[in-house]
């Protein structure tokens, strides 16, 4: 097995890449979707499964913001990128010849939950948003989140047909899930949109007070989360690396790495399976 890099430079958003570095090195990034500690936790894993699979060096680079990791995505600083279906898309615009490879099992039906304080005493409702919303305070996930914030909002403008600073008494963006739902248990928002498997994976891990705050709708399913891969990594690595790393995603079998995610397991996915995300991004303004 080749040497493993291991990065722990997380100041300022994305650690900077030195030129001197091994040009052999294989880097990838992931949207800061939870908690830091738990991400290099479960990305370094991923990198450690890499390095043994495709005998390259790999790093992890984290980064502060969805915004950051596109730029690190742009910029060549990664070449491989765990992104939500939005940032997928804004990577794939500003990078040509790139290419989507692999999805979670559960990513070819994702789903947003909104979930409510118990002392607002919003009711859960399967059939549509809760029409007791308006008035309250609101708060998506991270700005450019598919699932905390682009089909949220989308949901929202669907059923009551306006603009969430038209519908809540105060609007914020958390920056990530594992903020979203903190927020909401605390009372500092009313009501919240989160990630579904991020929601499930913290109620079964004891880490949110159901007393406190409870889902009250779930969204039709899309798609989400993918593995996005650089269109001219087969340049610098050679002839066939892009379908090494797609067989290396879609073979990540062991359950511990999957339960990280989490996720059942990888599948095949292409840019196009991501046209409805490019579709409502660019109406809510969010593609530019």
């Amino acid at each position: 097995m080749r040497r493993l890099i291991a990065t722990t430079l997380m100041l300022l958003g994305l650690a900077p890449v030195a030129q001197t570095q091994a040009q052999d090195t294989f880097r990838f990034t992931a949207i800061p979707d939870e908690d830091q500690t738990r991400l290099v936790e479960r990305f370094q894993k991923v990198a450690d499964y890499l390095a043994d699979t495709l005998d390259v060096d790999v790093e992890y680079v984290p980064v502060k913001s969805y915004s950051a990791a596109v730029s690190a995505f742009r910029n060549d600083q990664v070449q491989l990128a765990w992104f939500g279906g939005l940032s997928g898309v804004q990577a794939r615009r500003l990078v040509p010849g790139s290419q989507a490879l692999a999805q979670g099992v559960e990513d070819a039906a994702f789903h947003s939950y909104f979930i409510a304080n118990a002392d607002t005493g919003i009711a859960a409702d399967q059939d549509q948003l809760p029409e007791s919303f308006e008035g309250h305070s609101f708060t998506f996930g991270a700005k450019t989140s598919t699932s905390g914030r682009l089909m949220p909002e989308y949901y929202l403008r669907e059923r009551f047909g306006e603009a969430p600073e038209a519908l809540f008494s105060r609007v914020g963006f958390s920056g990530d899930h594992t903020r979203t739902i903190a927020l909401v248990e605390s009372g500092t928002y009313d009501v919240g949109a989160v990630n579904y498997s991020v929601w499930n994976a913290a109620v079964e891990a004891g880490r949110v007070d159901t007393d406190k705050v409870h889902v009250v709708w779930e969204t039709p399913a899309y798609p989400d989360y993918q593995w996005t891969i650089r269109g001219d990594v087969d340049a610098r690595f050679g002839d066939g690396f892009t379908d090494r790393v797609r067989q290396a995603l879609l073979g990540m079998t062991d359950p511990d790495l999957l339960e990280s995610f989490p996720r059942q397991g990888f599948i095949p996915v292409s840019n196009d399976a991501y046209a409805p995300i490019e579709t409502v991004g660019e109406d809510l303004g969010l593609l530019r």
